[in-house]
């Protein structure tokens, strides 16, 4: 009950905020993330799925050629990014999903893609879980995120400011989705870190 529970309040905040998420996160992604949607999408092949696409900010960075499917949690948010797409000119199936729970049979999708998304997803582990039940054996999971700190000072701060990061935005600072992904049994390929250790760029592939 609790975990249903913080996934509705989630979905309330963003759905609450959707007209304004774009504006909000803008300067945080020039500042923290730049060239990170781009380095995620580019690698993207196949059969791609997106968790948490919220208001489509990764479309514009897609393969043609791609198959897209994407889910959100919030219907408001989805609403822009299927405007968005519309705009753009992308095909994608852009529907309304819980990344807990993914509506998709096993071994679904070549790629699977969660940019800025951990963060704010309830329950992280579950989500990395269900994103390699989905990937085909070889897919590659592609992650942006922000991350705890492997250095002290940053992380103490991070532990001060993130209760109240959580209050405000549902966005923990300290979570570690390499943690989640390694007992996933995913292998990973590229790891970079960056930002004092704080943005983390991760490719990890499902063993064939």
């Amino acid at each position: 009950m609790a975990a249903r529970d913080e996934t509705e309040r989630v979905r309330r905040h963003y759905d609450r905020n959707a007209t304004g998420y774009d504006q909000l996160i803008a300067p945080f992604e020039r500042v923290l993330f730049g060239g990170g949607r781009e380095w995620v999408c580019s690698q993207a092949q196949g059969e791609v799925l997106e968790i948490a696409a919220g208001t489509g900010r990764n479309l514009p960075f897609y393969p043609e050629g791609v198959r897209l499917v994407g889910v959100e949690l919030s219907p408001g948010m989805l609403e822009i990014a299927r405007r968005r797409a519309q705009e753009l000119g992308v095909q994608a199936e852009l529907r309304v999903g819980d990344a807990h729970d993914l509506p998709f049979p096993d071994a679904s999708f070549d790629t699977v893609v969660a940019t800025l998304a951990l963060c704010t997803i309830p329950d992280d582990r579950r989500a990395v879980f269900e994103a390699a039940r989905v990937l085909r054996p070889g897919g590659f999971l592609l992650l942006l995120e922000h991350v705890r700190s492997p250095l002290l000072p940053v992380r103490i701060l991070q532990k001060v400011l993130n209760p109240l990061a959580v209050l405000i935005e549902n966005d923990h600072l300290l979570r570690e989705p390499l943690r989640h992904i390694q007992d996933a049994g995913l292998v990973v390929e590229h790891l970079e870190r960056s930002k004092w250790g704080v943005v983390e760029r991760l490719a990890a592939r499902k063993p064939s």
